[in-house]
């Protein structure tokens, strides 16, 4: 969830969100696409817009970032989810002040984008990866937020990598510059704890975790995170997709070890969700060749570190046994 906006604008929002209804097919004509990949569908609908060109650069857009969702396993993750897009005024410079992912009617993307948006402004940005990202793991719950924000927040840039929104480069400087800011806020409450505070930290510790995930199952099991959340969504992803009482992220975890992880989560959640510091990512970056040094980020020519470092940001080609 990506949250930037003055507090009143961010209530009245959250109300819109709430309490609006979908804009009727007749005002609407042409603004709802269907995106279909794998048997799975992505609706998107643009809300309360009437200049049809504005309503196709909004759905190329969209479907550009649905692309880039596509890279982590060849489909999307459930039968059928929403996107919905509406036009705000916004003193946020950001070209998407606020999107959020909701679970209680229906799984739903909704993303708020400034009206003044250029397509080039809209690509750059990170907020519509992040909130696809979401789709990809149930419903966690405040304790789980860590691990919810944390995946969106690793994904937002190793797909786009992936599908050419940004350079391998970009994507790690980017992860690279979210750990910095998490590291900044210095200890707290224990990670679990944080529930609405500490976004920096939940953010980037929680995207720490999952990169370490990542780097644990390519080095010691020959998987990869996209396989191991692909054999998820198959089995269990549809059946939880809107229950807000579903599941925990300790039950999230340990399903991921039963369907290949064989300990890598649950591991690693029993380290982070207690720990009230950033957690020290030394040996995952000596283990990918980066070195960070006064804001500047040094490759390795190591063959092993390079490899790795192309595998995390490069698409799979899509495996129907994943």
């Amino acid at each position: 969830m990506r949250m930037r906006l003055l507090p009143c604008l961010l209530l009245t929002l959250c109300a819109l969100a709430a309490a609006a209804p979908p804009a009727r097919a007749a005002d609407d004509a042409g603004a709802a696409r269907t995106l279909r990949s794998g048997g799975n569908a992505l609706q998107v609908r643009v809300e309360g817009v009437s200049d049809p060109e504005r309503v196709a650069l909004l759905q190329r857009w969209a479907a550009e970032c649905g692309d880039a969702a596509l890279t982590a396993f060849g489909r999307y993750p459930l039968r059928t989810a929403q996107v919905r897009i509406r036009e705000i005024d916004s003193r946020d410079p950001s070209p998407v002040p606020w999107g959020q992912t909701r679970r209680d009617d229906g799984v739903a993307v909704l993303l708020f984008v400034r009206r003044d948006a250029s397509l080039a402004q809209l690509r750059a940005d990170w907020t519509a990866v992040h909130e696809l990202s979401h789709l990809f793991h149930p419903y966690l719950g405040r304790e789980g937020r860590w691990m919810a924000e944390g995946l969106a927040s690793y994904y937002q840039n190793v797909l786009r990598a992936r599908a050419g929104l940004l350079t391998q480069d970009q994507a790690w400087r980017a992860l690279d510059a979210g750990f910095g800011r998490g590291r900044r806020l210095g200890a707290g409450a224990a990670l679990e704890e944080l529930g609405r505070g500490g976004t920096m930290r939940v953010y980037w510790a929680g995207a720490a975790y999952w990169l370490e995930a990542d780097l644990a199952l390519r080095r010691e099991r020959g998987l990869d995170l996209d396989t191991l959340l692909s054999r998820y969504a198959r089995c269990c992803l549809d059946a939880s997709a809107d229950d807000m009482d579903s599941g925990s992220p300790q039950a999230f975890a340990t399903e991921l070890d039963r369907l290949g992880g064989d300990g890598v989560f649950m591991r690693l959640y029993r380290r982070y969700a207690r720990s009230r510091e950033f957690p020290d990512l030394s040996a995952a970056y000596a283990a990918l060749g980066l070195e960070a040094d006064g804001g500047v980020l040094r490759y390795s020519t190591r063959a092993d570190a390079s490899g790795l470092r192309n595998a995390i940001m490069s698409p799979r080609k899509p495996d129907a046994a994943r």
